[in-house]
């Protein structure tokens, strides 16, 4: 079997939903032989096999205006190529690929193609239409989450499958640092202080602008208070901009996006998740696996993953968040933790996922 796995755009934004992708073919068996495509952007897609960087401009790829007109070009060039893959199977990654690349399965009869949603996005007419065009023995849907799940359901008019990812427990804690490694990563040297994570490109639906306002509140009243925040993005002098105005530039850092960071989670004493909206949050899993608390925010998707073991605040409420965090020191961090990985089931969560994914692949 010939998968080709066609993302949006590489580089570390856009690492957990790699991850998604890795997980699912990770299940395609060893006879299958899996090729990667990167519309935009460079690295490698997934373990060691080829991936292919397109490297195409951001306004080719949107095709607004008279970029419409490279429409049939481009289309033809992803045939070719898909033609001397003798691809079978594409997975695709969202809507922006699909817009591209599903048209072709018109004119290629023996491709099949599963549509991965990793959030929620507004669907356009035509949209809607192109989704609807092909039948479930050749386009499948699947999505993140149920909470996304549904809503992409309701929206499209179409089942979509739930494949809640996951992620390997065994093979991911082996991998883990110690608390003291970790923090020496980290570049984190203090003693006698509790250090509190968050992890998550740095966009405006993942909240980090007030998730400055609520630590500087609770810093206030527990000095020992520290934030690390990993990951990059638009919003970054933004954010440190206020951490300036905020007085926080000795206790908040900022280190950017840290190669293997799916080891360093025992640095924190606490995970925080203010965003405003996801599709699934992976760190989420990857901190409970890591026997790591976590904090997030009032939404369904998380309440689906820890239900009544979660520990949440509004999102977007500064208040809220300040008394929740300053309220972390008066739980026992490892019993939280400890009831949070029982409400994930991360052994069991793994199973579901690989034999939803083994089915989705056609090994089932």
């Amino acid at each position: 079997m010939n998968i080709v796995n066609i993302m949006w755009a590489g580089g570390s934004p856009y690492v957990s939903v790699h991850k998604v992708h890795q997980q699912i073919l990770s299940q395609a068996g060893p006879g299958a032989k899996i090729s990667s495509w990167l519309l935009q952007g460079q690295g490698a897609c997934y373990g060691g096999e080829s991936t292919r960087e397109w490297h195409l401009s951001h306004r080719l790829l949107k095709g607004r205006h008279v970029w419409r007109a490279l429409r049939p070009w481009l289309r033809g060039r992803f045939r070719d190529a898909l033609e001397q893959a003798n691809a079978q199977v594409l997975l695709l990654d969202g809507l922006g690929v699909s817009r591209l690349i599903l048209p072709l399965l018109k004119v290629m009869p023996n491709l099949r193609a599963t549509v991965v949603f990793h959030g929620k996005t507004r669907l356009r007419r035509a949209d809607i239409a192109l989704l609807r065009a092909f039948p479930a023995s050749r386009l499948t849907f699947v999505a993140v989450s149920q909470t996304l799940a549904d809503a992409l359901a309701q929206d499209l008019g179409v089942p979509v499958q739930v494949l809640r990812t996951a992620l390997e427990p065994d093979g991911f804690r082996r991998n883990l640092l110690g608390r003291q490694q970790a923090r020496q990563a980290l570049g984190l040297a203090e003693h006698g202080v509790r250090v509190l994570g968050a992890v998550g490109r740095l966009v405006d639906s993942k909240g980090f602008d007030y998730l400055l306002d609520a630590f500087a509140q609770a810093a206030r009243q527990q000095a020992d208070l520290r934030l690390v925040i990993l990951g990059e993005g638009g919003l970054r002098s933004q954010l440190q901009a206020r951490i300036q105005a905020l007085d926080l530039a000795q206790k908040v850092s900022m280190p950017g996006h840290c190669v293997g960071l799916e080891k360093l989670y025992r640095a924190f004493d606490w995970l925080l998740i203010p965003s405003h909206s996801e599709g699934l949050g992976l760190v989420l899993q990857e901190a409970v696996m890591a026997d790591v608390p976590v904090l997030c925010s009032e939404l369904p998707v998380f309440r689906e993953q820890l239900g009544i073991a979660g520990y949440y605040a509004p999102a977007g409420d500064v208040g809220a968040w300040s008394n929740a965090i300053a309220a972390c020191s008066d739980l026992q961090a490892s019993t939280v933790a400890n009831a949070q990985y029982q409400a994930l089931q991360p052994e069991q969560a793994w199973q579901r996922f690989s034999q939803a994914s083994r089915a989705l692949l056609g090994r089932a």
